[in-house]
């Protein structure tokens, strides 16, 4: 007999929770344990999101931020809430697995990752690490050696799971299922805008060099991107200027009255499904009726992506990397994540540096999109959550989703923009996510065109 499980309710925003903080309508204490028994309950699937659960030193650092605010104390608006953290970054005294095996018997961390360091400054109470496709080398959230976290989508229904998207895939369900209120993911071809997409959420993927990126396992040192996935854009944007180190003030929601926004018609629009292309198109609508001007364009330049990323980024940096790890530990890797790090393994340094010259050249030419548009638009993923029992064994089918699922986010991740997943689906549908793009170091003012548009998308959920 199998036990019915319906996902827990997420946590409200963090703005809510800071506010009922501080009218003593609940304690940190209290937040930490809700979001600790939601993971070990056994109906629901924390022993998979989560690699680790530092019960004690949450609960220990819930009951200091509880007497600091009793004494008048508050670090910042996430002070004592629960937080979970990639299995990417470094916390001190905890080994850092990258969601592999290969990793398992490495050293503790010495100490925090920055972007850890910045969220335990303004109080953050991290509750675990969470899991993750290896290496964060999928946009699918698979992982042989841990189990596969799930969307909240159709849960439950034999046969119908489905995936909730990577490589961030248990930050996402951390926060899908309650058992964090908000999530540090990191993107290098999509790896936050895709789970936020598949499992309904909100997800911001900041310029690459906004946030430091030490004491984070690399996939590509170009393109990774360390950030947020929360229940709002106003969750993201306030733990964003936080790794940013910048003032912890959520930016204010822009008018969308003459706001530019350009829809993408060309390399993003293959394979959309039925079911996202309505909701974005339903979203569009909604935009331009709130006073958006929305208009299509086609940006030929990422016609040539496919030919440009030959080797790519990834899988280059990828291999320089884990050569000292292949050398002793190649068995231990996931067999389709080690094809897509060998496949750096034939680039020349010619290769690479043609590669660094087609990206400025396209970088040079999409200043000119920035100069007619506030924002791009975009599908997040051309599809719904696919179901995990098509992918699992099939290899072919892996690749190919895989494929599908990582090309529009990783596309402004080449652009090296900052880009936002909104949920546009309506309530009960399955999740689909609209993308918003903006120019690179123009995060603020996303964020800030970013939460008048997820008020116009919420009118519609």
């Amino acid at each position: 007999m199998t036990t019915e499980f319906t996902p827990s309710t997420p946590f409200p925003p963090l703005a809510q929770l800071a506010a009922d903080l501080s009218a003593g309508r609940t304690t940190s204490r209290a937040l930490v344990e809700t979001a600790l028994e939601r993971i070990a309950d056994p109906a629901g699937q924390g022993s998979t999101v989560f690699m680790h659960v530092d019960a004690d030193s949450a609960r220990a650092a819930a009951d200091a931020h509880d007497r600091l605010r009793a004494a008048g104390t508050v670090l910042s608006p996430l002070a004592g809430i629960p937080v979970s953290v990639k299995d990417l970054f470094d916390i001190e005294g905890q080994v850092t697995r990258a969601g592999s095996r290969v990793l398992a018997d490495a050293p503790p961390a010495t100490a925090d990752a920055i972007a850890v360091a910045r969220l335990k400054r303004a109080g953050a109470v991290i509750v675990g690490r969470t899991n993750m496709s290896e290496f964060a080398f999928s946009g699918l959230g698979l992982n042989p050696h841990y189990g596969h976290p799930l969307s909240p989508y159709r849960r439950g229904e034999p046969g119908e799971e489905r995936i909730s998207g990577g490589s961030s895939s248990g930050a996402a369900a951390s926060v899908a299922d309650g058992m964090a209120a908000v999530a540090l993911g990191t993107d290098t071809g999509g790896s936050i805008r895709i789970p936020a997409a598949l499992c309904g959420l909100t997800g911001f993927k900041p310029t690459a060099e906004r946030i430091p990126k030490q004491g984070g396992v690399p996939l590509s040192s170009t393109l990774d991107s360390f950030g947020p996935i929360g229940v709002s854009v106003a969750c993201c944007a306030l733990v964003d200027r936080m790794l940013a180190g910048l003032e912890p003030r959520v930016p204010a929601a822009r008018p969308l009255e003459g706001v530019r926004l350009g829809v993408l018609t060309n390399y993003v629009t293959d394979g959309v499904e039925p079911a996202v292309a309505e909701a974005v198109d339903t979203a569009l609508k909604h935009l331009e009726a709130a006073g958006a001007i929305v208009k299509e364009v086609r940006f030929a330049p990422l016609d040539r992506l496919a030919e440009i990323n030959r080797f790519g980024f990834s899988p280059i940096e990828a291999y320089a990397w884990h050569r000292p790890l292949l050398e002793k530990h190649r068995d231990l890797y996931d067999p389709r994540v080690l094809v897509r790090i060998l496949k750096g393994q034939p680039a020349s340094a010619a290769d690479y540096l043609d590669l660094l010259a087609e990206r400025r050249a396209m970088l040079e030419t999409a200043g000119a999109l920035w100069q007619r548009f506030d924002a791009l638009v975009a599908p997040t993923v051309p599809v719904v959550p696919p179901r995990v029992a098509e992918l699992i064994d099939d290899d072919e089918a892996f690749g190919r989703t895989n494929a599908l699922i990582l090309r529009n986010p990783s596309a402004f991740n080449f652009l090296d923009t900052c880009a936002l997943s909104l949920p546009c689906h309506r309530r009960g549908d399955a999740p689909v996510g609209l993308m918003l793009a903006g120019a690179p170091h123009n995060d603020d003012a996303l964020l800030a065109l970013g939460r008048a548009a997820e008020a116009v998308l919420t009118t519609i959920r």
